[in-house]
This record gives structure tokens, C-alpha cells and sequence, in this order.
């Protein structure tokens, strides 16, 4: 079968400005730079699958209005199919999709992030949504991606898939109320550096602590949840990986290439982009492991570029 994947999760319209640096409280700083593109964990890891050269859907939430307008336009052009969960829903005809404003500092690349997320559907409306558009949705999937957004969507279609065979790949930017019941449909998931586990989800809450003692205890944590591989990012840092396999528990770092910080210019979307090309290479088969060796050169590769998506169009 032809690798295809489907992510599912949330996009927004992001408003970058680059800046010398981040301004104060009632300060104005004036920017060196700006642009408008759509954005979200799923938005990004699809496009970024695009530009790899495997066939990507997006299952999100746009709704009507100009700045859906322009998001759509946005992945029209970056070649992602959408299937919008609020076509046709008459109960959502008030939603809004969210505006992410976006500083990012020149000369270091990190980035302030303000935005509203996916916040105000039902997870009923969103249920309904989902059921009517499975099985098309997942034709021809070979790996789907969830973000932890829209999970009133995002859990039936994990479950669809499994029961299907397809792998799961779980983006862990945050934990989301109900993350939970995702993770018991969840084969694979890559962890952020800030990802944390509150308590009651498992036991005593758990945080993004950076020793290896810590981490290790967080991935056990979550993978007792469900996942048969769990990974956690460390921005420039090795990317640890748990993973259960036929004789137990293996530990594994995965290490990217360094990057000098004076060639990095823009992490916004880094991990997006991380997550899209794991998501790509499970799509054509590789093992999580192999998917994250070849994904972390493509995320160092992207910072050296501008926005999310700068690195693709450098390459094309």
C-alpha cells in the first residue's frame, strides 16, 4: 500500500513577528520581520509529511469565515487534503478557528506564543462530526497522527485506526484534559520537553524534569498508559526513547545533529515538524526508532530556516 498519512488535531492562523526581542510590559518594539501562515501541531506535521513526499489529510476543525479562508487556502497550497469536521454543523456556526500571535526572537530563533488552541466545541459535537466522516477519512491511511486537540474527534478516529492496523502516533505537546483515553489508543508517542503528567492521570503528578532519572520515570508513566514506544524531545538534546519490546523495556537515545546557534534562525514548528516526519516515516513503514533518526534531521534542518515550513520551500 502506498504510505499516506492522516493527522487529526488543530489549526489555527498564526501572525509571526520577528523581533530584536520580546517587549515588556506597555513597551512597542518594532519588528523586523512578519508573516501569516496557518499553524497547529497537526497543520504542520501534515504539510511537513507534504513536503517528504507522502500524501497527508488533515482531519481539523475550520469552520467558515476569513480567517478559516486563509488557513484553507494555506494548505491547499502546501498540497494537504482537509476534511473540516464542521462542514455542514449548524451548531458551530458561531466558532471562530483561533489566531495565534507569534514574537520570535532574531538571533536565537525561540518564540513567545499567545493563542487560544482549540478550546470551545463539545466533544459530542465533535463525536458526531468524527462518525460521519469514517471510514473515508482513514482510506488508504498507513499511520495516523493525533495531536491531543479536538479530542472528542481525535479519540474514535485513533480507535478506527487501530482496530484497522494502522499505527497511532501521538504529538505530546501538553497534557489536555482527557488525554488519557487517547493514550490507550495510542501505539507510539513522542513527548515534548515541557510535556507533564498532572496528578491523578497516573499516580503522583510528574514533571518535565531534564535528569535522566526523571525522564525515565515519565516515559514509564506514560507508556503504562498505552503506548508501546514513548519518546520525549530535548529541543537540541538527545531524544530518549522507551520502547517495549520482546525481552522487555529497551532505553535508547536518539541524538540530531548539532545545529551552531548562529546558522539557527527560527524554532517555531520544530517540533511540529519532528512529529510530521515520525508520522511520514512510520507512513512508509520504518520502525519508531528508524522514523525518529530520520526525523530529527529534518527538524534541524528547519531551524535553520524561517517559520514552520521555510526549510520545504528552501529545498524545492
Amino acid at each position: 500500500m502506498d504510505p499516506r498519512l492522516v493527522c487529526c488535531g488543530l489549526t489555527t492562523l498564526d501572525v509571526v513577528q520577528v523581533v530584536e526581542r520580546v517587549p515588556g510590559a506597555d513597551e512597542k518594539v518594532t519588528a523586523l520581520a512578519g508573516h501569516v501562515a496557518f499553524g497547529g501541531p497537526a497543520a504542520n506535521a501534515a504539510a511537513t509529511a507534504v513536503a517528504l513526499g507522502v500524501p497527508a489529510t488533515l482531519v481539523t476543525v475550520l469552520g467558515a469565515g476569513p480567517v478559516a479562508a486563509a488557513a484553507r487556502a494555506g494548505l491547499a497550497d502546501r498540497g494537504v487534503t482537509v476534511v473540516d469536521l464542521l462542514d455542514g454543523v449548524a451548531d458551530a456556526a458561531g466558532w471562530q478557528l483561533p489566531v495565534s500571535t507569534v514574537l520570535v526572537t532574531a538571533g536565537t530563533g525561540e518564540r513567545a506564543v499567545a493563542s487560544a488552541n482549540g478550546t470551545g466545541l463539545p466533544a459530542d459535537l465533535l463525536g458526531r462530526a468524527a462518525a460521519s466522516v469514517l471510514p473515508a477519512a482513514l482510506a488508504g491511511a498507513t499511520c495516523v497522527l493525533v495531536d491531543g486537540h479536538h479530542l472528542g474527534a481525535a479519540v474514535p478516529l485513533a480507535r478506527a485506526a487501530r482496530e484497522r492496523g494502522v499505527p497511532v502516533l501521538l504529538d505530546g505537546g501538553s497534557w489536555k484534559p482527557g488525554l488519557d483515553r487517547l493514550l490507550r489508543v495510542v501505539d507510539h508517542a513522542v513527548l515534548s520537553a515541557v510535556f507533564t503528567v498532572p496528578a491523578g492521570a497516573a499516580g503522583e503528578s510528574l514533571g518535565a524534569g531534564n535528569g535522566a532519572a526523571a525522564v525515565d520515570a515519565l516515559l514509564d508513566v506514560v507508556a503504562g498508559l498505552g503506548p508501546v514506544t514513548v519518546a520525549r524531545s530535548a529541543g537540541a538534546g538527545p531524544v530518549r526513547v522507551r520502547r517495549t519490546g520482546p525481552t522487555g523495556v529497551v532505553r535508547e537515545d536518539v541524538r540530531p545533529p548539532s545545529v551552531p546557534a548562529d546558522e539557527v534562525v527560527d524554532t517555531l514548528g520544530a517540533g511540529d515538524v519532528l512529529h510530521g516526519a515520525v508520522g511520514a516515516a512510520l507512513a512508509g513503514g520504518a520502525g519508531p526508532v528508524e522514523a525518529l533518526r530520520s526525523a530529527v534531521l529534518t527538524a534541524a534542518r528547519s531551524v535553520r530556516h524561517p517559520g514552520a515550513l521555510g526549510w520545504a520551500d528552501a529545498a524545492g
